[in-house]
């Protein structure tokens, strides 16, 4: 079961994300953070201490999300990602175009 949750919109729209992210979920994550930003478009910080699995749509999703706000000029990044989601990162070389924090 995946989660995602707006938790903070001050200097930027902070989700807090849980559990897996998948095939079956991808979609619902995409709308669910696409909606927040269409309301208050700024860069987006992705939480993923909870985080604990994601397959390649997912990685995929992450990719859509971040072109929608580099063409509004605005950014994301992720943080706290655990070893085994960030390795999914590393593999596909998507850690050299998305910030991905400690």
């Amino acid at each position: 079961m995946q989660q995602v949750k707006l938790i903070s919109a001050d200097e930027c729209l902070k989700f807090a994300l849980s559990g897996e992210i998948d095939a079956a979920t991808s979609e619902d994550f995409y709308a669910q953070v696409c909606a927040a930003y269409e309301h208050d478009k700024k860069n987006v910080l992705f939480n993923c201490a909870a985080l604990t699995f994601i397959d390649s749509t997912t990685l995929g999703t992450f990719v859509k999300i971040l072109k929608k706000l580099r063409a509004d000029g605005f950014d994301m990044a992720l943080e706290k990602v655990r070893p085994n989601v960030k390795k999914l990162f590393d593999i596909c070389a998507l850690n050299t175009i998305m910030e991905i924090r400690p």
